[in-house]
């Protein structure tokens, strides 16, 4: 760092990060490509729809499709053309509360929650055959490992978000 400024120096080598942050990215691709392959070869489904429908699971009294979209980090439009399907193949209820008439609610069916968690037991058994290379305790380093550098990734982001807001 240049601390006069408190910039990065032009000459600081961030090779290792880079290489870093591009096998991560790779390691994520290929387990998702993997994962989505599977749920449609196995279940004729989608990772977003197995998606909701787990945000769901981990929700019995329903979910705003607000707080649907925010939790799953899509548009509200995504969500409600994804739960148009789902109502549709009867996986999903939708519901309108009526201490606000404005606000849909969405949660599972009972059939929803039986094909959920079909998929949900296979797709861990897929998980677990991914990384089936790596010992227990090789498997519990990385998880450590990766909690510190999403710590470090959430530190530098959030002292971004403050300088941007005039807050720091």
């Amino acid at each position: 760092m240049d601390s006069a400024l408190g910039e990065p120096a032009a000459h600081e080598d961030h090779s290792a990060d880079l290489r870093l942050w591009l096998r991560l990215l790779a390691v994520s691709n290929l387990i998702e490509a993997e994962i989505r392959r599977r749920l449609r070869e196995r279940f004729n489904t989608t990772l977003p729809r197995f998606d909701l429908l787990a945000q769901l699971e981990r929700a019995p009294e329903g979910i705003l499709l607000g707080e649907l979209s925010r939790r799953m980090m899509v548009s509200n439009g995504n969500v409600t053309g994804l739960v148009e399907r789902l109502v549709q193949e009867g996986l999903i209820v939708r519901e309108t509360p009526e201490t606000d008439r404005r606000a849909v609610r969405v949660s599972l069916t009972p059939s929803g929650r039986a094909a959920f968690a079909e998929m949900a037991a296979e797709h861990s058994d897929w998980v677990g055959e991914l990384l089936g290379g790596l010992g227990a305790a090789e498997l519990d380093q990385l998880y450590h490992r990766l909690g510190d550098l999403k710590a470090s990734v959430t530190s530098a982001t959030e002292g971004k978000a403050k300088t941007r807001t005039g807050d720091a």
